[in-house]
């Protein structure tokens, strides 16, 4: 029995039968040594990485073979180069096998890639190139800043992926539920995911993170680390001295001030009063040499920014160390002053005490006399 040609076979289905089909009825039917056929591989590759595509022969006699682009462009006519594209090299032709090599792959080369065997009939199987868009790592964008008592809205974005990316908000290990937006760009998709979150002063630069996942990253993701910066009104605060201050001492306050944003400048004043010529003022520290009395009065330190203003006070009492000592002087005498009046008044005591008893015993002896000479 005489095999059946394919290409008579070929001639045979109507026309109305679709490209696969009339593909697959031709290689059903090689069922014979002598019948040709070829075969084309799928190929998925990473954007701007290195496509091979390739064609497999069957029974390869030396009849043409041609490969064409997604548009139907005659890329190699029997390993012959025929577009003038350097990025497409023909790296093996032989009987089995012709293979071509594309690199620096994008987006636009998608799509079905053809390969030609003409014989009595064409026979042509067809190898899809994807290409697969990794996102880059994402950003981030504030709506408004942040103030102290109200809300944030932070958005994550990928710009450029395919397949589209996965977007994933993180904030100490736990994820955050936004919303998410897919947009499509021709062959590639942006993605957004945006979250609100009420913020406190406590908040700022708490971190939080914006995760991307896509197959193309084999497991890993991109991450964008972002601080929240929160905005409020300023705290101030006077570290005063320690100990007496006395004259002829020096005085060193420091303005202790927070805020964001961080005041720049600080306010030194003396209430009701001008600031004494010897004090200098160095940002938030304020000096005096050489204190007096007359530097006595309630000093204040202010600060501002956009959000509010903030102050703290503190009064200079400026000892005299003469009267200091003179006070401590007259403590001794005034304990041997006590001392020595109670010392008195016990002798005074003693001596009363002393003349009543002997005041009564020459009472009694007058009285015993009379009865004495009665007898």
């Amino acid at each position: 029995m005489r095999p059946v040609q394919s290409s008579v076979l070929c001639r045979l289905l109507p026309a109305p039968f679709s490209l696969a089909l009339r593909s697959l009825v031709l290689v059903l039917l090689c069922i014979t040594p002598r019948c040709q056929a070829v075969q084309a591989e799928n190929v998925t590759v990473l954007e701007g990485g290195t496509a091979e595509i390739s064609c497999r022969l069957q029974n390869y006699d030396g009849s043409i073979v041609v490969i064409q682009n997604p548009r139907r462009q005659t890329l190699f006519f029997n390993g012959t180069r025929a577009l003038k594209d350097d990025r497409f090299q023909m790296v093996l032709f032989s009987p089995r096998l012709v293979r071509i090599e594309l690199t620096n792959v994008s987006v636009s080369d998608e799509g079905g890639y053809f390969c030609q065997l003409y014989t009595d009939a064409t026979h042509h199987q067809v190898a899809t190139l994807s290409v697969s868009v990794p996102p880059e790592t994402p950003t981030v964008e504030v709506k408004q800043e942040a103030v102290e008592g109200g809300e944030v809205e932070l958005t994550c974005m990928s710009p450029r992926s395919k397949p589209a990316a996965t977007l994933r908000w993180i904030r100490n290990g736990r994820e955050l539920p936004g919303v998410v937006s897919q947009q499509d760009n021709a062959k590639t998709f942006s993605v957004s995911s945006t979250i609100r979150i009420s913020v406190e002063r406590k908040d700022n630069g708490a971190a939080l993170s914006c995760e991307a996942f896509h197959p193309a990253l084999g497991g890993q993701k991109k991450i964008r680390h972002y601080r929240l910066d929160v905005n409020f009104a300023p705290t101030v605060r006077i570290v005063p001295p320690s100990g007496i201050l006395r004259e002829g001492d020096s005085l060193s306050l420091t303005c202790s001030v927070s805020g964001n944003p961080l005041p720049r400048n600080i306010q030194w004043s003396k209430i009701n009063e001008t600031l004494p010529e010897r004090a200098e003022i160095s940002g938030p520290t304020f000096q005096i040499s050489r204190l007096s009395q007359s530097h006595n009065g309630t000093y204040l330190c202010q600060a501002q920014n956009n959000f509010g203003r903030a102050a703290d006070h503190y009064t200079l009492l400026v000892y005299d160390p003469g009267a200091v000592v003179e006070t401590h002087s007259a403590v001794p005498y005034a304990v041997i002053g006590g001392v020595l009046a109670l010392l008195v008044f016990t002798v005074i005591c003693v001596l009363i005490v002393t003349i009543w008893c002997s005041v009564r015993q020459k009472g009694s002896y007058r009285t015993r006399e009379p009865i004495l000479a009665w007898y």
